[in-house]
C-alpha cells in the first residue's frame, strides 16, 4: 500500500522541527538527507522515500537521547502517525543497539551515511573558510585517525557503513561530500 505522508517532504518537516530545536541536529538531519537522497538518485529508488527516512531518522534524540529511549520513542510517535512498520523498521536499523539487521539498500545507506555526514560536518568546521568546498577525502580520512577530533563519531560506524554498502571508503566519502555540496546553503555549509 503507497504511503502518502511518507513521501510527503513538508510533513516530515513538520514532525522534524516540532521534536528538533537544536540547529546542529537539524543540519545533522539535512546532511544525512543529502547523502541518503544522493544514493536513492544513484541507485534510482524513490528519492522522496529515502529522504524522509533519512530525515527523520534522529527527530526524537533532542528529547529522547538514551539508547533506551532513542530511536524507540521515535518509533513509537512515528506509528501513531500512520508510518509503515518498514518505514520505521528502517530508522530502528540505524542504531545498532536496537538488534534490528540492516537488510535492505536504504537500511545500509542510512547507517553508512548517518555517522559519516556528522563527521564531514564536523571536519568542514575546522577548514580555514569553513566551507564544504575545502574538504577533501585525504583530509576527512586523516581526521578519522585524530581520536581526540570529533571524539563522539564512531569510526567503526563509519567503516562499517561503507563495508555494509560494499562500497571502497574513500569512494563512499567522495560521495557523500559532494551530495553535501550540493546542498551547502541548506547545510550552513
Amino acid at each position: 500500500m503507497e504511503n502518502n505522508l511518507e513521501r510527503n517532504r513538508d510533513y516530515c518537516l513538520s514532525i522534524l522541527r516540532e521534536y528538533t530545536k537544536s540547529e546542529s541536529l537539524l543540519k545533522h538531519a539535512f546532511a544525512v538527507e543529502a547523502c541518503v537522497k544522493a544514493y536513492a538518485q544513484k541507485f534510482n529508488e524513490d528519492v522522496e522515500l529515502w529522504g524522509n527516512v533519512a530525515l527523520l531518522h534522529d527527530f526524537d534524540y533532542e528529547m529522547y537521547p538514551t539508547a533506551e529511549e532513542h530511536p524507540y520513542k521515535g518509533n513509537e510517535i512515528l506509528k501513531e502517525k500512520g508510518f509503515s512498520e518498514d518505514f520505521r523498521k528502517t530508522i530502528m536499523s540505524h542504531a545498532d543497539y536496537t538488534g534490528i539487521p540492516r537488510n535492505t539498500k536504504l537500511q545500509k545507506v542510512l547507517f553508512a551515511c548517518d555517522e559519516l555526514a556528522g563527521f564531514i560536518t564536523a571536519v568542514t568546521y575546522v577548514r580555514p573558510n569553513k566551507s564544504i568546498e575545502e574538504v577533501e577525502v585525504k583530509s576527512v580520512k586523516k581526521k578519522m585517525k585524530d581520536k581526540a577530533f570529533a571524539r563522539s563519531v564512531n569510526r567503526e560506524d563509519i567503516l562499517k557503513g561503507a563495508e555494509e554498502l560494499g562500497i571502497p571508503l574513500d569512494e563512499h566519502i567522495a560521495f557523500c561530500i559532494e551530495a553535501m555540496k550540493k546542498n551547502k546553503e541548506l547545510l550552513g555549509l
